[in-house]
C-alpha cells in the first residue's frame, strides 16, 4: 500500500496520536471493547441476523491512521484551517478507528435493517451521532433511500454504501461506523479498496474499468432485487 511521508513537523503532530491509539490499555483496549460490544448487539437481534448475509469487522491498521493524519493536515493547510485533533478528541473525531460491515442481499431489505438497527440504538448503551446516511451515484436508488426517510449524499467516485456512526455512552467516548451493503457492492468496493485506497489510482484506464465495474455491479443488484421482488410476488398471489 502506497502511503504518504509525513514531513518531520507533520511528524511532531501524527507520532502522538497514532502512539495513544496503539496503546493496549488506552486507545486499542477501549476501542476493541466497543467494538465486540456492538458486535454482540448485532448477534444477538435475531431479526437482524435473518436480514443479513454476512458480517465483517476491523480495527484500523496504525499506518492507515497515520496516512489518514496526515492527509487531513495537508486538507487543513490548503484550506488555512487549524488541524485540532488531539489525544482528547482523537476518539470522536476519527470515526472509522473500529468498524463493522453488515452484508445482505437485495436492495429493499434495508428498510427492515434499518429498523433493527435503530431498535438496537434505543436499547442499548449507544447512540447514534451521525446517519443513517446513504452514499450512492444511482438516482433510482437515491429515491429510494429518501422514501424509507434516510439521508442521501453524492457518490462521484461511485461508492455505494448506507453508514451510521454510533458513540458509547462511556467515561471515554468511543466511536464505531457500521456500513452497510449489498454483496453486488460489496464486489466493487472490495476492488475499489485495493486499487484507489487510500489514494486514488492514477492510471486513466484503471480508473475507468471502476467505473464501468459500478455500472456492472449495479446491473446485477437491480436483477437480484427483481428475482427477490418475482418470489415475493409469487408468494402473495398464493397467500
Amino acid at each position: 500500500m502506497r502511503v504518504l511521508t509525513p514531513t518531520e513537523e507533520e511528524s511532531t503532530l501524527i507520532d502522538p496520536l497514532v502512539q495513544h491509539f496503539q496503546t493496549d490499555l488506552g486507545g486499542k483496549r477501549l476501542i476493541s471493547t466497543f467494538l465486540n460490544s456492538v458486535m454482540n448487539y448485532v448477534k444477538e437481534s435475531r431479526e437482524l441476523q435473518e436480514l443479513i448475509h454476512s458480517t465483517r469487522f476491523r480495527i484500523k491498521e496504525p499506518d492507515h491512521l497515520a496516512d489518514k493524519l496526515v492527509r487531513k493536515i495537508r486538507k487543513c493547510r490548503d484550506e488555512g484551517t487549524q488541524f485540532d485533533i488531539t489525544t482528547d478528541n482523537l476518539f470522536t473525531a476519527i470515526n472509522d478507528l473500529a468498524g463493522i460491515r453488515l452484508l445482505h442481499l437485495h436492495t429493499t431489505q434495508m428498510k427492515a435493517i434499518d429498523r433493527c438497527l435503530r431498535a438496537i440504538i434505543e436499547e442499548q448503551p449507544v447512540e447514534l451521532v451521525e446517519g443513517p446516511r446513504a452514499r450512492t451515484w444511482d438516482n433510482e436508488y437515491r429515491d429510494y433511500f429518501q422514501s424509507i426517510n434516510i439521508e442521501t449524499q453524492d457518490s462521484e467516485t461511485m461508492y455505494t454504501s448506507v453508514h451510521y456512526i454510533l458513540a458509547s455512552k462511556s467515561s471515554t467516548t468511543i466511536t464505531c461506523e457500521i456500513q452497510v451493503r449489498t454483496l453486488m457492492e460489496e464486489v466493487w468496493g472490495e476492488v475499489d479498496h485495493k486499487v484507489n485506497y487510500p489514494h486514488p489510482n492514477e492510471t486513466v484506464a484503471c480508473r475507468e474499468q471502476i467505473r464501468a465495474l459500478a455500472r456492472a455491479t449495479s446491473s446485477a443488484t437491480r436483477l437480484v432485487d427483481s428475482i427477490f421482488a418475482t418470489v415475493a410476488d409469487a408468494d402473495q398471489r398464493r397467500g
